[in-house]
């Protein structure tokens, strides 16, 4: 039952005004990439407009909007069910973000000013002290605010929106490994910052690539191990 599987409060509010199939949508998504929403679990669409406090209609539009998109698989006779990634659609995605993000580190060398370095400072003690109270949910939030105000320092808008495509899934991904990576991955945080504050574009670009591949290998390694994704 999906009311078993929700955490207290995960379910997010519908704001208002706007499309309530795109509202909809949105909080399904939400829901899916923090993983309230777990790959393969079942999507009863009278049960999500029952958490959600709308009809089936917009329940059913947003469910086939993440067919669509693959985060939903909709299945003949069965009904809806989140999608479970493949590790070839892991790879794929990781390694993708690692050339868009590289780059952004290269280029945030280049171009950062010191209230930028002043910015992911402060976003990296903000993600050292969710680490050390294991606040996972905050891990993951911080994490993806730091690179992307990594990608906001670079300064190029086609790189941003591009990576922008692929945040969600990002996220979505590393969200089982955040308590994996730990304190280790804030660590290659503040190598990166120490990188792009020498403005030494080389290293900083390296220390980027190290650090998605990192990820990226740890998802696939706790795959293997039969963890749940």
């Amino acid at each position: 039952m999906l009311s078993a599987g929700l955490p207290h409060g995960a379910v997010p509010k519908l704001e208002r005004p706007g499309p309530l199939r795109e509202r909809v949508y949105e909080a399904l998504l939400e829901l899916i990439t923090t993983r309230a929403l777990r790959p393969g679990q079942h999507l009863v669409e009278s049960e999500l407009a029952g958490h959600l406090g709308v009809s089936r209609q917009p329940v059913r539009e947003a469910l086939q909007r993440l067919n669509t998109e693959g985060w939903v698989d909709l299945r003949p006779a069965q009904g809806a069910f989140v999608h479970e990634p493949t590790e070839a659609e892991a790879d794929q995605l990781l390694t993708v973000r690692m050339l868009l993000e590289a780059e952004a580190a290269r280029l945030a060398a280049a171009n950062a000013d010191s209230a930028g370095i002043a910015a992911l400072e402060e976003l990296c003690a903000t993600g050292e002290q969710a680490v050390a109270d294991g606040a996972v949910d905050t891990v993951v939030a911080t994490n993806a605010a730091f690179h992307a105000k990594v990608m906001e320092l670079a300064g190029n808008l086609v790189l941003a929106e591009l990576a922008g495509q692929v945040d969600r899934r990002v996220r979505w991904y590393y969200t089982p490994v955040a308590r994996q990576r730990g304190k280790q991955s804030w660590i290659e945080h503040r190598e990166l910052i120490a990188a792009i504050s020498a403005r030494d574009e080389a290293h900083a670009t390296q220390v980027m690539r190290t650090h998605t591949e990192h990820t990226r290998a740890t998802y696939h390694e706790r795959n293997r191990d039969g963890k749940p994704s």
